[in-house]
C-alpha cells in the first residue's frame, strides 16, 4: 500500500494529467454518438464536449480519480468484454472458437463482414462476434442471461447498483437496423440460431448498462487482478480464462485502430462509442477514461491520448523492459527523468 505522501503525489499527478488533456485535439475529433440520434458532427455538440474523467484503480485496492468521474454513461461496446468473459467461463475453448474467431478484422466494428474461411465472425469485439458471444451465455431465457451478465458486471465493478438504462435501451432498439441486418444474415448463414429479436434485445440491454468512470477503472483492476475484485475480494470469473480474454482485448479491442493502439500504448483495452475506454495493465491496475468526443475509428480522442501518455511515462507496455517499469519500482516515472514532463 502506498504511503500517504505517495498517495498525494499520485493524486496530484493524475490531476495534472487531466488538466493537460482538457484541450481536445480538434484535428482528430471526428464525431459524437448519442443513443437514438446516432453519430453527429462536433459542431453540433454541446455540454458533452466538456465531459472528461480519468481514473486509476490498482490491484492493491487504491482508486484515484480526476474530472467527471461520477457521471454515468452507457458501456456500449465495452460490455462485449464481459459477455465474452462469461461465454469463456460457460464453454470449452474449442466450442467458443468454433463460433467466433480471435483475429483482428481490419474493418469497422459494425461491418457486415465475416471470416469466410472458418464461417464465423472475426472476433468477439466486433458487433457480429459480440452477438455470438452474447448468444453463448448460458441461461434458461434472455432474462436469466441478462441477470448473469449484470452479475459479472456488478462483481467486476464492486457494486450492486449497475442496471441497464431503459431509455438508452429503447432508443438503441429503435435504431438497430444494422445490427438487426447483421443478426438475420448470420442466422441465414447458420452462425446464429433461434429468435433474432430476442438476442438483439439482450445484446442492446447489455450495451445500455450505465457505469461511471471510477467504476470502469475498478472493472479494469478486477481483470488485471485475475478476475478477483481487489476492492471487495469477490471473484467475478474463473481465473483460468483471463489470458484468452486479455489476448483478444489486446489485438481486437480498439476497433480497426487496434494495431496502432498495441504499438503505441501496448496494453489490453476496449473502447465504446459512448466515450469510454477500459484499459487493463495485468497485475498492476485498471484505467478508465471517459470523454465522448470520438476519432475516425470510434475511439475517445482524449481517452487514447491519456492512455498513451500514462503507458509511456510509467513504462506500462506489456513488452516494456524492467528498467522502463515505474510501477514495480524498477525505474522512476518519466516525470523524474531529465528533460521530461510530469505524469
Amino acid at each position: 500500500m502506498p504511503t500517504p505522501e505517495i498517495d498525494r503525489q499520485i493524486t496530484r499527478r493524475l490531476e495534472e494529467l487531466y488538466e493537460r488533456h482538457l484541450p481536445v485535439d480538434e484535428r482528430r475529433l471526428d464525431r459524437y454518438y448519442e443513443s437514438g440520434r446516432g453519430y453527429y458532427p462536433p459542431a453540433e455538440a454541446g455540454r458533452e464536449r466538456e465531459r472528461f474523467a480519468v481514473c486509476l484503480a490498482t490491484v492493491d485496492g487504491m482508486l484515484y480519480r480526476a474530472g467527471d468521474h461520477a457521471v454515468p454513461f452507457p458501456l456500449q461496446s465495452i460490455s462485449k468484454v464481459f459477455a465474452y468473459a462469461l461465454a469463456l467461463a460457460d464453454h470449452p475453448r474449442d466450442a467458443i472458437l468454433a463460433r467466433v474467431g480471435v483475429e483482428p478484422s481490419g474493418d469497422a466494428f459494425n461491418s457486415i463482414v465475416f471470416d469466410e474461411r472458418h464461417h464465423r465472425p472475426h472476433n468477439p469485439m466486433v458487433n457480429a462476434g459480440a452477438l455470438v458471444t452474447t448468444d453463448l451465455v448460458r441461461g434458461a431465457d434472455a432474462g436469466r442471461k441478462m441477470e448473469r451478465i449484470l452479475g459479472v458486471l456488478r462483481a467486476c465493478a464492486g457494486t450492486d447498483d449497475l442496471e441497464a438504462d431503459s431509455g438508452t435501451f429503447e432508443r438503441e432498439l429503435r435504431t438497430a437496423d444494422r445490427n438487426r441486418a447483421t443478426a438475420y444474415l448470420m442466422r441465414a448463414e447458420g452462425m446464429l440460431h433461434g429468435d433474432v429479436e430476442e438476442l438483439l434485445a439482450l445484446y442492446l440491454r447489455q450495451c445500455s448498462v450505465h457505469v461511471t468512470c471510477a467504476q470502469l477503472a475498478v472493472m479494469g483492476s478486477t481483470l488485471a487482478n485475475g478476475c478477483c475484485n481487489p476492492f471487495t475480494g469477490q471473484r467475478a470469473l474463473p481465473r483460468g480464462r483471463i489470458r484468452d480474454l486479455l489476448s483478444v482485448m489486446y489485438t481486437c479491442g480498439m476497433y480497426d485502430a487496434a494495431g496502432a493502439w498495441a504499438y503505441e500504448v501496448g496494453v489490453p483495452a476496449k473502447s465504446g462509442v459512448g466515450g469510454g475506454i477500459l484499459a487493463v495493465v495485468p497485475g498492476k491496475m485498471g484505467i478508465g477514461v471517459y470523454s465522448p468526443g470520438l476519432d475516425a475509428y470510434g475511439n475517445s480522442v482524449r481517452g487514447v491520448s491519456v492512455c498513451r501518455e500514462i503507458s509511456d511515462r510509467l513504462g506500462l507496455n506489456v513488452f516494456a523492459a524492467e528498467d522502463e517499469d515505474a510501477i514495480l519500482g524498477h525505474a522512476p516515472p518519466a516525470a523524474e527523468r531529465p528533460g521530461e514532463t510530469a505524469f
